[in-house]
């Protein structure tokens, strides 16, 4: 098999994390298969970010530079990738499941007629010592209560997009790299073109990168909201999250949506608080080193993959729990 490819992810500049997740996974994933890692870096004025990307495992790096891929076109970005990928023939092409990327890989995907799996929560090589080994893409199917094992058996590359979070980052390594420039010359007129780029100031603290989630659920409606979840969050110097129905009830905004459609996390403690624990949403801390489940319920899913359980009144245990952990001084 070919190299492995990452297609590295910036925005106004900036290196986005899943990026250097990927590279982590990447350089797993080429070692197995005694190959190269590289990255693909389209954008503007951006070669500083190349030393980052060999830092954090490539071996080389495919840059693009040009004034119009200063922000994501797609179309632009598509055909670019879509030609490289086509000349150099990786074997494996990872992308981050953002907006861009969610975007980005189909488009690539179809233009090379090979198969996609998108928002996997795990990637390994099987047959690494045959003639064409095969990399196994796992997703939660059917709700998430089922981790599928996805393989593109023919087709090469094989693509997979994976969301924020899920995978670790190398550690920052010095190390020397190739980078090979890329003759890009984009002149097409471009049917929608990305005029411009806002970023939303976001309070508290990163879900990806938060150490304690705790996450609500419906359940606290009896609570009449998210205010206890929010203190006990505080004192935990944690994030706050959680599920479809506390979005939909408007207790928190929707990029704070932990599940199967929203965010991926991984941290040291996840704590879930009246929430059933359905499917959708326990796939989207799979990777949590310790879960706590809260629920009046003693026979609500959320205990068959919580580590720790509480069964009571959210009313009465949330804020025994604050009093206790202010007094202690505790922090994860």
């Amino acid at each position: 098999m070919n190299e492995v490819w990452v297609i590295a992810e910036q925005r106004l500049g900036k290196l986005m994390s899943v990026s250097l997740e990927l590279l982590g996974k990447g350089t797993e994933l080429a070692r197995q298969l005694k190959v190269g890692l590289a990255a693909v870096l389209l954008g503007d004025k951006v070669r500083a970010l190349s030393r980052q990307l060999v830092c954090y495992g490539a071996d080389r790096v495919y840059l693009g530079e040009d004034p119009r891929l200063r922000l994501y076109q797609s179309e632009v970005y598509a055909d670019l990738v879509a030609k490289l990928v086509d000349t150099h023939k990786p074997g494996i092409v990872l992308i981050g499941a953002t907006s861009i990327g969610r975007d980005l890989a189909p488009r690539i995907a179809a233009k090379l007629k090979t198969g996609l799996t998108a928002h996997c929560v795990e990637l390994r090589i099987v047959n690494e010592d045959t003639e064409k080994p095969q990399l196994v893409q796992v997703v939660p199917g059917w709700g998430g209560s089922l981790m599928v094992n996805i393989a593109c058996p023919v087709r090469r590359p094989q693509i997979a997009t994976v969301s924020p979070g899920v995978m670790t980052k190398c550690d920052w390594e010095e190390r020397e790299g190739e980078i090979i420039t890329l003759a890009v010359d984009v002149q097409q007129e471009l049917r929608v073109e990305t005029l411009e780029m806002v970023h939303e100031e976001r309070t508290g603290a990163a879900l990806e990168e938060a150490e304690v989630v705790v996450a609500g659920g419906w359940g606290l409606l009896s609570a009449g909201g998210f205010e206890l979840v929010e203190e006990l969050a505080k004192v935990l110097g944690g994030a706050v999250a959680g599920t479809r129905p506390a979005v939909d009830s408007g207790w928190i905004p929707e990029h704070r949506m932990v599940g199967q459609s929203g965010k991926t996390v991984s941290p040291k403690l996840f704590i879930s608080v009246g929430a059933s624990g359905a499917p959708q949403f326990t796939a989207g801390f799979l990777k949590a080193k310790v879960v706590l489940a809260i629920d009046q319920n003693p026979n609500a899913p959320i205990f068959d993959v919580a580590d720790i359980g509480l069964v009571g009144d959210l009313c009465d245990i949330l804020p025994c729990l604050v009093t206790e952990l202010k007094e202690t001084g505790l922090r994860i």
